[in-house]
């Protein structure tokens, strides 16, 4: 699977593309699967720990998971996720041929409870050698106008890393965040044709989304029945390294060796054998 020189441009424009059909119907219900059960496990948790953030209504009789942590080293099949050729052809596309990988995280956005999330760019968390790095969010869900979708700033990657603050309210974890003024200036900024400067990129189970580090975006809660499930990955060129060690390791990864892509069949294979144990 590549990219055409269409997407590669819309991605340099605007920051990000959703590339669709990336997963299979069999690969996203694994994924579900392996998911749910981890949902299920937090049962026997009551504060965030080193897999979990939890939701401030979770309890033991009606576990609510904001967010899993390092995905990756919790269960094989996000691992498998991570290397999976399709996805990895799509980043050489945009990064190169040497691509690593940086930091791991599964959001839930679960119905009637999935938090907001403010409007942010992803590389002040991890400020790299240069700010070509590249979230992929693969959608577990529909990924809807009403389920509480990522909402972007396009072409707001190219005005660099912004001033932020750093919020401790909101979320469960700190976040530098952006400021209404500076906000209001970007969405005006990317106005056209009389159109909001602000796009909801949304999709089917198995599309993906890639995104630049620096792009402004957040996320609405989500007040619906429908869940909103996405894996996202962090990744860039084996070039581009961390330039302060201020994160832990299982988020912020220390092994700069290129990705080594899994076989297509992977994650099938990985479903089946699960099954087979089961039996």
């Amino acid at each position: 699977m590549s990219l055409s020189a269409e997407e590669i441009a819309r991605y340099q424009r605007d920051g990000f593309i959703v590339v669709e059909d990336v997963l299979s119907p069999a690969e996203i219900s694994d994924l579900r699967r392996v998911t749910d059960a981890l949902v299920e496990s937090a049962r026997t948790v009551t504060a965030h720990t080193g897999v979990y953030d939890l939701e401030p209504s979770h309890t033991p009789a009606a576990p609510r998971v904001r967010r899993i942590k390092k995905p990756h080293l919790v269960d094989p099949v996000f691992d498998r996720t991570m290397r999976h050729p399709r996805i990895v052809a799509i980043l050489r596309d945009l990064l190169g041929p040497a691509v690593r990988w940086d930091e791991s995280k599964l959001n839930l956005k679960s119905p009637g409870y999935g938090a907001a999330v403010e409007w942010h760019q992803d590389w002040a968390f991890y400020p790299h050698t240069n700010d070509d790095l590249c979230a992929v969010g693969v959608m577990m869900d529909d990924c809807a106008m009403e389920n509480g979708p990522l909402l972007i700033i396009p072409g707001s990657h190219k005005g660099g890393t912004l001033q932020a603050g750093h919020d401790l309210k909101t979320t469960s974890y700190p976040l530098w965040t952006l400021d209404q003024d500076t906000v209001t200036r970007l969405c005006r900024e990317a106005e056209r044709d009389g159109e909001p400067g602000i796009v909801a990129p949304t999709g089917k189970p198995g599309s993906v989304l890639m995104f630049h580090g620096n792009l402004v975006h957040a996320s609405a809660p989500n007040i619906t029945p429908y869940p909103r499930k996405i894996i996202y990955l962090t990744l860039c060129a084996v070039s581009n390294h961390i330039t302060k060690f201020n994160r832990p390791e299982f988020i912020a990864h220390r092994d700069f060796t290129p990705i080594a892509p899994v076989n297509d069949d992977a994650l099938v294979e990985y479903a089946r054998a699960h099954r087979i144990a089961a039996e």
